[in-house]
């Protein structure tokens, strides 16, 4: 997959606006490029409901027949593992990621509230990373944050951290 749509017209046409370097300032390294072995990703967000995006996960190919897409069942049993979260986040910062103090400090609270807006955690979430930040059970389980949580929840943001791509539009040719 990229996570990038390119200025070609071809692209723009077929997937939207093309990508801002802002939409992947969370992203590192950056997954830009032009290596097309699946359908681009730049603005899934939202775009397949959460059980969807988990089947797909789960089983590609009941979903998409031709899909070469690996299973990745294992992530529904995979606990998220958080405690490493805030030096992971301090790393990708000392490389140029925009975390916050903030966000480091509450990285692993945040991680939980993300997939159990039930928890304590979920404070600051929303306020922290945006309003388009979603804040739901991802993965359909209630009794531990999983690896598919935080994979589903990645992938729902693509494309929604800003609004920047509605508002560009392509150009027509003269």
């Amino acid at each position: 997959h990229s996570q990038m749509i390119r200025t070609l017209r071809d692209e723009v046409e077929r997937y939207g606006p093309y990508s801002l370097a802002v939409e992947s300032q969370y992203d590192h390294p950056m997954l830009w490029g032009s290596k097309r072995t699946g359908p681009d990703l730049a603005r899934v967000g939202e775009k397949y409901s959460d059980d969807w995006q988990v089947r797909h996960l789960v089983d590609p190919r009941a979903l998409v027949p031709e899909s070469i897409m690996p299973h990745y069942a294992f992530l529904l049993d995979a606990q998220l593992e958080t405690d490493s979260l805030p030096d992971r986040l301090w790393a990708l910062r000392m490389v140029g990621v925009p975390y916050t103090d903030d966000m480091i400090e509450n990285a692993a609270g945040d991680a939980v509230g993300q997939a159990r807006p039930d928890s304590d955690g979920v404070n600051g979430v929303v306020e922290r990373y945006g309003q388009q930040t979603a804040v739901r059970t991802f993965d359909g389980r209630s009794d531990m944050v999983t690896e598919m949580d935080a994979l589903v929840a990645y992938l729902q943001i693509l494309g929604r951290l800003t609004d920047l791509p509605q508002q560009i539009q392509p150009q027509p040719e003269e």
